[in-house]
């Protein structure tokens, strides 16, 4: 009974080995598997070659210092040996250039319909240069777009309405009656702003490309950095900038903004034409780009960020509220640029604070990015 379970469990793993063996032999070698292989080869032939080429100079210099031969059939016999050696050098990798020229080809015919090939002039020599067909897809990381051709980025680009990804930022103060930037309270190069939201592009003509109508929803952070180590209190409906006794590392107040800007904008991009001439194309934000218009929205929060050091303790203080600061903001905005960069600039023409005895209107200035 046991050599019957013996022999059962023999066999077993007979047929079990077989068939593994048979599943390996089958698998088919991929095809970079295939290149390594050639690739090793060629390093072989090379590595055999420079090693018999040194046997036989060995050899011959032991002939020569034995004097059974001269010097110039030393380096006759040398020079000989290291031309055969060349030349079957120059005939195995021919070998191994034509099955890695074919093995190309079978990938290009069977294996990948996105790569060709054409025949260039490469030292006087034609030879097949491979290369990959660019009618793939697309990833626009900056607009957050993805194409699958070089058709649908040409479509899509070119509808009547077409979509941005916008970021700005710059310098940001405020404009206070009877005052110049000179004289602000607010660092000039210490004080910024950010902005980043989605746009849509609509062409207004139907057949002409000049005029647009740009319009979307933002998020605005206008941030200010007062000077000398003052910060805001608010004082009932007033809220004062005053100075402080303590040591300020860091001395920022914060407005937040959910805006609907909404632009003219006058777009130089010159229309195109497909290859065949069948279909006129009007692309975007590839030229001079002029945009003139304003903005309207709500304040999101307000808050101002005060650092400093006590006893060697230090301190990060987050103040949140109203501090008075206006429920709404609209404005006048404009930008001027080439491509999808621009010049930006934004006013506020409602007064930061509600009630404060002089009107301190934001004002930013920077550089704007409409990721097309």
């Amino acid at each position: 009974m046991q050599k019957i379970i013996l022999y059962t469990i023999i066999i077993a793993f007979s047929l079990v080995t077989k068939a593994v063996a048979q599943e390996k032999k089958e698998k088919p070698i991929s095809f970079e598997k295939k290149v390594e292989q050639i690739s090793s080869g060629m390093e072989f032939l090379l590595a055999r070659e420079k090693n018999e080429l040194k046997l036989k100079i060995d050899s011959l210099e032991t002939v020569f210092k034995q004097n059974k031969i001269s010097v110039d059939e030393f380096n006759t016999l040398k020079l000989k040996e290291a031309e055969k050696s060349a030349n079957r050098i120059e005939l195995g990798m021919e070998r191994y250039n034509q099955k890695l020229d074919s093995l190309i080809q079978n990938k290009i015919e069977i294996g990948s319909k996105e790569v060709s090939f054409k025949i260039d002039t490469i030292n006087g020599k034609k030879v097949r240069t491979y290369f990959k067909k660019t009618n793939t897809k697309h990833y626009d990381i900056p607009a957050l777009k993805i194409y699958k051709s070089d058709e649908e980025k040409a479509e899509r680009k070119s509808k009547r309405t077409t979509s941005q990804f916008v970021f700005a930022f710059g310098l940001n103060n405020v404009i206070t009656e009877g005052e110049n930037l000179e004289d602000s309270d607010y660092r000039v190069w210490g004080s910024h702003f950010y902005e980043w939201g989605v746009t849509y592009n609509s062409r207004i003509l139907k057949n002409n490309n000049l005029l647009h109508a740009k319009y979307g929803l933002s998020l605005m952070y206008n941030n200010l950095r007062p000077t000398d180590n003052r910060y805001f209190v608010r004082n009932g409906d007033q809220t004062d900038l005053v100075t402080s006794t303590i040591k300020f590392d860091e001395s920022r107040f914060r407005n937040v903004y959910l805006t609907a800007p909404l632009h003219l904008e006058f777009d130089f991009t010159p229309k195109k034409l497909s290859k065949d001439g069948s279909k006129t194309y009007f692309r975007t934000h590839e030229s001079v780009r002029l945009g003139i218009g304003g903005y309207a929205g709500v304040r999101i929060k307000s808050k101002q960020i005060l650092n400093y050091e006590i006893d060697d303790v230090k301190i990060k203080e987050r103040q949140k509220g109203a501090f008075n600061v206006s429920d709404f903001n609209y404005g006048l905005s404009a930008y001027l640029g080439y491509g999808q960069t621009s010049f930006y600039v934004k006013y506020d023409l409602n007064p930061m604070f509600k009630n404060n005895n002089m009107d301190q209107n934001n004002v930013s200035l920077g550089i704007r990015f409409d990721f097309n």
